[in-house]
Parts: structure tokens; sequence; C-alpha cells
């Protein structure tokens, strides 16, 4: 009994326990919170320690070595961007700017069916490097493809079947998130949906996810939304199609036919979700506008084939007709982003290209022109042709996220898509702000928890204590995208902190420096 007195007076004397105080590295205090659950927001303070966050509240007794008062700032997780291309770009510019000024901690990348092959070794380069965001990746198809039998047009063997199998195996054993598809990309457009099949159930054994640029995004559609679905009932695994879209003036207005399909599938019990770019224009290959046929093979088949008169004749033909689809006289929706032989092609159309090249102001001369950067090696392009009100459909359906589709950004060079610097912060100013399309608190959760959820990176998307400290902190009244297609190399205003695994590394809107992203792995 005297020794539970003593006891007593003891505990007394060190005063009441919430009034000691506490330590963190980071305290964010007065901020409003939107947790990522899309939940309405509330004030309260955060702390981080070590890389976590240890305790969300009213926290009055608390001490930190850095202090950042959140005054009439919006504190929200960190956003992740699922589908980006960042492979070949990471040490030409580590820091990832262009993603940490619009508040992207995480990235998911081999996306489109483009990866490293060796997941593995590619996790180990990222680790050693060190970039300033979080990367997780998923095995590529096409890549997988090209390493067991190159740009082949024809179906594998069962030999190279089981290679590409193993492959991605391998790849899954290594941290993989999942598997992603091209399919209308060489060599992936060669394939049958069986292939995918085959592999997608490889990645299903270990929980992964199958991404898809599907076979096609104008006017067959829904037959490659049809074909993503039954891939994923086949292998019963969480399907994402990557940047829904209409591409074309002549499918405007079909997002009213391509969102219930996807309402349907998840009402039969299908994991089906979303993701797309908040713009009305796509970037991607010059050899898009080709037929597959003519880009097997490699680059010299391709232009051996175009050398032969009858070849290119056929050739422009087949593009001609696809632009008469789209309801167009010229090429002027096809714009130059990067021409290696020629950079002053950079940020002009196809129809104007022509017109420097000082040929006559007709189709026929522009898919001439077009053919000649092909056997100069292509280019990458922005394609103009998408409508702001599917944008705005695709946008309010619950289960889509947004996505760059971007890679690392050097600044200044190439005429570049802008959404490789602006897409949240687009979204969170023009289209939650301005335009009202959605609601702040679910753009933050699409951003967020929806991501992380979909891709399994267990202690992201939410501010949780415990939870990892990538936080942002931004301006509801001023985030704004800045970079335009005329200027694309203008960085998001509005982020005025950014922490990735609890270290500040955009602090009064300025990039730190700081590099302490790290690999997210699936296993």
């Amino acid at each position: 009994m005297r020794k539970l007195i003593n006891l007593l007076l003891c505990i007394s004397c060190l005063g009441p326990l919430s009034l000691m105080s506490q330590e963190a590295d980071v305290l964010i205090k007065n901020g409003k919170i939107l947790d990522g659950t899309g939940n309405s927001w509330f004030y309260a303070d955060i702390a981080v320690k070590n890389g976590k966050i240890i305790k969300i509240g009213t926290l009055s007794n608390w001490h930190a070595t850095k202090t950042i008062d959140a005054t009439g700032l919006v504190v929200a997780p960190g956003f992740i961007d699922v589908h980006t291309h960042i492979e070949g770009d990471e040490r030409k510019n580590p820091i990832a700017s262009n993603f940490i000024y619009d508040g992207v901690t995480s990235v998911i990348t081999g996306n489109c069916g483009l990866s490293e092959v060796n997941i593995g070794k590619y996790f180990a380069m990222i680790d050693s490097l060190k970039l300033s965001i979080n990367v997780a990746a998923l095995i590529g198809h096409n890549d997988v493809r090209k390493a067991a039998m190159g740009s082949a047009n024809r179906d594998p063997t069962e030999a190279e079947m089981q290679q590409m199998e193993a492959i991605v195996k391998k790849a899954m054993e290594d941290g993989a998130v999942g598997l992603s598809t091209g399919l209308i990309y060489i060599p992936g457009t060669y394939s049958k949906t069986i292939e995918i099949v085959r592999l997608a159930k490889v990645v299903a054994a270990y929980h992964g996810v199958y991404a898809s640029h599907m076979r096609d995004e104008a006017d067959s559609v829904t037959q490659a939304i049809e074909e993503a679905l039954h891939i994923g009932r086949e292998a019963k695994m969480p399907v994402e199609i990557s940047h829904f879209k209409l591409s074309g003036q002549q499918n405007w207005g079909r997002s009213k036919e391509t969102i219930p399909m996807i309402i349907e599938a998840r009402k039969e019990g299908l994991d089906v979700t979303i993701d797309q770019y908040p713009y009305t224009a796509s970037s991607t290959s010059l050899s898009t506008l080709l037929p597959d046929w003519v880009l097997a093979d490699g680059p010299d088949s391709i232009k051996a084939r175009l050398s032969r008169p009858a070849v290119r004749k056929e050739v422009a033909v087949y593009m001609i007709k696809k632009l008469q689809k789209r309801k167009l006289k010229n090429f002027s929706y096809p714009v130059v982003a990067t021409f290696k032989p020629d950079s002053t092609y950079n940020g002009k159309s196809i129809e104007q290209v022509n017109l420097m090249k000082g040929r006559k102001h007709k189709a026929s001369e522009e898919a001439e022109t077009i053919i000649e950067m092909m056997e100069q090696g292509g280019a990458g392009m922005v394609f103009h042709g998408m409508s702001d009100q599917d944008v705005k459909n695709i946008m309010q359906y619950p289960f889509n996220m947004f996505a760059s589709d971007a890679s690392i950004r050097v600044f200044g060079s190439g005429n570049p898509h802008p959404r490789g610097y602006g897409t949240n912060a687009r979204v969170l100013g023009k289209y939650v702000r301005d335009e009202k399309v959605i609601s702040l608190e679910e753009a933050i959760r699409r951003m967020t928890s929806l991501p992380a959820q979909k891709f399994q990176l267990k202690d992201r998307g939410l501010l949780r204590e415990g939870f990892a400290a990538d936080i942002v902190l931004f301006d509801p009244v001023t985030v704004q995208d800045n970079s335009t297609y005329d200027q694309p190399h203008q960085y998001s205003s509005g982020f005025k902190y950014v922490l990735v695994n609890g270290v500040t590394t955009v602090e009064d809107s300025k990039h730190t420096g700081a590099r302490a992203g790290t690999t997210l792995k699936l296993n």
C-alpha cells in the first residue's frame, strides 16, 4: 500500500501527462485538413517524425525542429500520379521538379506496355540515384515481348510465351505493382487477347493490377474497353484503363456510351477503374498515324518499306482516310513536341511544317511530310481532338483518377504537352474552383487514397497516424496550372509546401533540392 502511495506521489510531481512536451521533426499547424477519404475538411495540426505522421489533432504542447504555419492552406496527402513514363529521364532531372511543383509525391511508371524489363535492377538504380519522388512500377508487355521476340508481327511460339511469362513472374517477385499494355503500339498491337490473358494470370497470382492503354480510343473504343474488361474477368484481377478518352471529332459525345460500360462491369463485381488527364489533346508518337504493318521489325524495316513507291502511296491514302474520318481537310491537329533532326519543327503542326518545306497546302503533301519525318526517326507529337464536355463527363465519374501520362520534364527541352507540368493544378484550379465540375474533397480523394488503394501503396494516400508523411500544402484560391500548349515549360503555382517521406521538398513554393523519394514495391 505504501509503495502504491509513493508511486502516485511521484507521478503527481511530474504534472499532468497531457502537459508534457512532445517532440517532432516537422509540425504543421492550423491547416485545413483534407485527409484523402473524400470526407469534409477539418482543422487540425500534424506532427511528423522519422518520415511518418505520428499525431493529428490539436497539438498545443508539441515542439519541432521545423514548424509550418498552414493558416489559409489546405493540407492533403501527397498526390499519386498513376500513369507516368519516367524511364530514361531520372538522371536528367532527379529532383523531378515538374511533378513536385504539381503536388505529386509518388508516381506509377512502366505504363502503356513500356518499362524496364529487369524491374529489380531498375528499382536498385532508383534507390541508388535517389529522386525527389517515390516510384512504383508496372512491367510493360511491349518490352517483355521485344525481349522474347523483337518487333515481329506474329504470334509467339510456346517457348517465347513461356519466356515472357518468366520475365513477368520475375518482375512481380521484384515488386512490380502489375502488368501494363500498350495495344496501340508496336509490338503490342500484334498480340492477340489470349497472349495478354496468359501474362495477366501470372500477375494475378501476385495480386497485381492490369493497366491498359487499349487497342483503340477512337472509332473502336467500345470493343477495346470490352477487351480490357474481358482480360480482367479471365485473369480474375483488378483492371485500370489508362487515359480514358474519346479521340477524334467523330467520337465526341460517346462518353455517354463508354462510362456506362465501366459502371456495368463494376456492378457485376469487376474491380475496374479509369484515369484521365484533364486536357483535350493527347500526346504520343507520330508513328501512330501510320498503319501497324508498316512499323514491324524495327527502324531499318520501316525505312525499307517506306522507300517503295507503292507502299508510300498506300500509307498516304491510309492517313488521308483517317483525316477525313475526323472531318478535317488538313493535318492541323498533330503538333510536333520533339523532332530531333530539326528543332524548328517543335511547336508547329504538320500543316505548318509542310508549308515551311515549301509544299502545297494539301493533305496529300502533308502526308508526304509525315512519311519523311518517319524516315528521319519519327517525332513526339501532341494531338488535338477531344471534346471538353467528354473530359468533364469522364471527370465526374467517381472511380476515375488523374494522371499526367508524362515524363520527368527537362525544363526548356522540346515543346511537350502541358500535362507534364500542370495536371493536378489544372484540376484544382480550372475544374474544381472555377468550373465546379467536382468538389475539392472529391478531387483530393481521386489524387490520393483511390490510387493508393488501387495500386496497393499501403501506407500512402491518406493523412493517418502511422502513414508515410507525404504531404502537400496548397492555397485553394491561387493554385493554378501555368503550362500551355504554346509555352509548356511553366511550373504550377499555389503549392507552398511539399513533404516527401517527412522531408521538406518544397518550402515557400521553392524546391529545396531534397531527394527523399524511395521505391514502392508490391511485396
